[in-house]
């Protein structure tokens, strides 16, 4: 364009200005044949000649001409459009070749970009009717169907998820899919990750809230280069099928009086508790329950009456059980319950006994007070046998022997084996009497004198129970405290044991002896969060300064919920209560853990002690011990003290306290003060 203008006149020039604006408001506006006739004036005003034309296509031919017609083609790099032509003057020089040819450059050029957009045009409302139709036949479709990007955010929403879900389209997308979710537990990204493509049942929410089993299909969703960019989900509702598939479970497997697993279902449950508790090494026990007096119930009142019955019993049962045991109907008026979450098969003993309980209370039944009980048989994995059926039909023979042996067949528990049944009667018959101990005075506290060494000035006392059996005088410890543990009843012994504590502690403060630390043991039972107000009530109720007493605590209280036990501690130590880790080093608590403590003693249990001096493993535990604890900036006490040599090792260590019997053994309340005053008058 600058080399026309550098070669034709001024006014030619701004003649084809004027052409130029012509020629593409002609293209916009013009089609047809109003479009060539148009194009045609342009040109011949544009040369100043009489005629002018544009020929469409081809024309009469393709070379510029100069003389009485002047031609020029109008042509793309692809396509030609057609031909200008003007007549009428003398002649036409080179100039006027020149201002065609730029016209003609011009026009094609504006032909051509109108000729795409009209291409693009039809194109987009092709391809618009196109998604238009597609969108109609996914709106047809019953099943719902979705889209969603990689990060699971919905991009498309059928006519048919509108259904099944209750939002409609402007609801849903652009929310992510997991508000769909009925069961938090799910991941978008596990299905995307490993699941696209597969068929899955899962559980949705729809907008009412309603909560639905539906078929998943995840499909990948890919762009026009095959990369992965999002899911397409197809959903239809199975909650009808699901149903019926639980029904007929529940028929298979379930007891349609009581809904208890059946016998079919209790084995299966059983045998896979047992290889779990095979892995782990740990026992198992199963109990074998016949009601006593049902049948006679059952053919003298009906069987309505001995339905309802069993309904009742089976939710007795239920309710006395932990969420983890096993307990099924087997069938008319027997039951079976499975243990495995025990530490060892005696503790199966004091369920079956709480189950018997849980019958005493009389069932109201239509008017009737109706009692029945239960004879119980214990076998045991994995010495009675290591498959449910094997141990369901040896509880059954223990259960026979129970109702023979026992006059009380209510009370009535036997095991299989003949040696367990020795040990059980034995253990039932302390726990018997322990219970017994605790509600008519049988118990009583000995306090061991603690002593400081280097002044030998006693400056505390653990207290410690003892059991004053009215026929066998002083029960140890060891038999009972045990039991106390397994059962439950080491809460009560405990609670015991504080009040008295504080009960013998207040009568020496009022005596106006100076404070010292009475030490009372608290068990991992006892350490709940409700133990710091027990302390405080006890001590409030007896008026006691909070610097007699000292609470000690073994490492495995320590083992579990860090956060939990730190918070309790705490608040004992909030009170003014001193906190000493028995049995140190026997446990397993984390020395990271320990510095956060608010710990005030460490106690080296009696097994390290034992050996010292001779043995050499017990002396670098016990000189470790005593080291770490004075980094710690904590006192040590050594317990289980015999002899001179162990004492002469644990002074030089630096241990800070003894106790044991090179000084004295634990000595009843009155015996122990008279020793407190004798000690304080010699060191005096």
């Amino acid at each position: 364009m600058s080399d026309m203008h550098a070669l034709v006149p001024v006014d030619a020039a701004l003649d084809f200005v004027g052409g130029t604006g012509a020629v593409c408001d002609a293209v916009l506006r013009l089609r047809g044949e109003a479009l060539h006739e148009t194009l045609g004036r342009i040109a011949a005003d544009l040369l100043a000649s009489p005629h002018g034309r544009f020929l469409p296509g081809a024309g009469i031919g393709t070379a510029p001409g100069i003389g009485p017609v002047l031609r020029q083609v109008v042509a793309g790099s692809t396509e030609q459009f057609g031909i200008y032509e003007v007549t009428g003057r003398d002649a036409y020089g080179p100039d006027d070749a020149r201002l065609l040819a730029g016209l003609a450059h011009l026009t094609a050029s504006m032909l051509q970009v109108h000729s795409l957009a009209v291409r693009s045009t039809h194109a987009y409302a092709q391809m618009e009717a196109q998604l238009a139709h597609q969108s109609q036949i996914l709106d047809q479709i019953h099943e719902s169907v979705l889209t969603m990007d990689q990060m699971g955010y919905i991009t498309s929403w059928n006519r048919g998820a509108e259904e099944l879900f209750g939002y409609t389209a402007l609801e849903a997308i652009g929310r992510n899919i997991l508000f769909l979710y009925a069961d938090e537990e799910e991941e978008f990204q596990d299905f995307f990750a490993e699941r696209g493509g597969r068929m899955m049942e899962v559980r949705r929410r729809k907008k009412s809230g309603d909560v639905f089993w539906a078929s998943l299909s995840l499909s990948p969703l890919r762009d026009l280069a095959e990369r992965p960019i999002g899911l397409i989900a197809y959903l239809t509702d199975i909650t009808e099928r699901k149903q019926a598939e639980e029904q007929l479970h529940h028929l298979a497997y379930y007891d349609e009086l009581t809904g208890l697993p059946n016998r079919t279902l209790f084995a299966r449950l059983v045998d896979q508790a047992l290889m779990v508790a095979q892995r782990n090494e740990a026992a198992g026990c199963v109990l074998f329950m016949d009601l006593n007096r049902f049948k006679r119930i059952n053919d003298t009142l009906g069987r309505k009456i001995g339905d309802e019955l069993l309904r009742q019993v089976a939710q007795r049962l239920r309710d006395t059980l932990r969420d983890e045991d096993v307990v099924a109907r087997l069938s008319g008026d027997e039951f079976a319950v499975g243990l495995f979450d025990i530490r060892q098969h005696f503790e199966a003993t004091t369920v079956a006994q709480k189950l018997q309980a849980a019958l005493d209370a009389p069932f109201f039944i239509a008017g009737h007070d109706l009692r029945v009980g239960a004879s119980i048989g214990i076998s045991v994995y994995p010495q009675d046998g290591s498959d449910a059926e094997t141990l369901l039909g040896l509880a059954d023979i223990a259960m026979e022997r129970a109702k023979q042996l026992d006059a009380n067949p209510d009370r009535s528990v036997a095991f299989y084996s003949q040696d367990m049944n020795q040990g059980m009667q034995e253990r039932m018959r302390i726990e018997s009497g322990l219970r017994h101990a605790l509600g008519n005075g049988e118990l009583t506290l000995y306090y061991q004198p603690k002593f400081e060494i280097g002044t030998d000035r006693i400056v505390g006392a653990e207290a410690l129970v003892r059991w004053v059996h009215p026929e066998r005088g002083i029960v140890p410890p060891g038999e009972f405290i045990p039991l106390a543990e397994s059962t439950g009843l080491i809460v009560q012994v405990g609670e015991w044991v504080l009040e008295q504590a504080c009960a013998q502690a207040a009568i020496w403060q009022r005596a106006g002896i100076e404070p010292l630390r009475l030490a009372v043991n608290v068990s991992a039972r006892e350490f709940t969060p409700s133990l710091p107000g027990r302390v405080a009530d006890t001590l409030a109720r007896y008026q006691l300064d909070a610097s007699w007493l000292e609470l000690e605590i073994t490492e495995s209280t320590l083992m579990h919920d860090f956060e939990r036990v730190t918070a309790i501690m705490d608040d004992i130590h909030q009170l003014g209560v001193a906190l000493s880790l028995d049995d140190f080093g026997t446990g397993y608590s984390s020395l990271s853990y320990l510095k956060r403590f608010p710990i005030d003693t460490l106690k080296i249990d009696r097994s390290f002690t034992t050996g010292i001096p001779e043995d050499q493993s017990d002396c670098a535990i016990a000189g470790t011990i005593v080291s770490m604890a004075q980094q710690l900036g904590l006192r040590v006490i050594a317990e289980g003290v015999e002899t001179l040599e162990q004492l002469a090792f644990l002074r030089e260590s630096g241990c800070d306290e003894v106790q044991g019997y090179l000084y004295s053994k634990p000595l009843p309340a009155a015996d122990f003060e008279r020793s407190l005053r004798e000690n304080w008058l010699l060191v005096a």
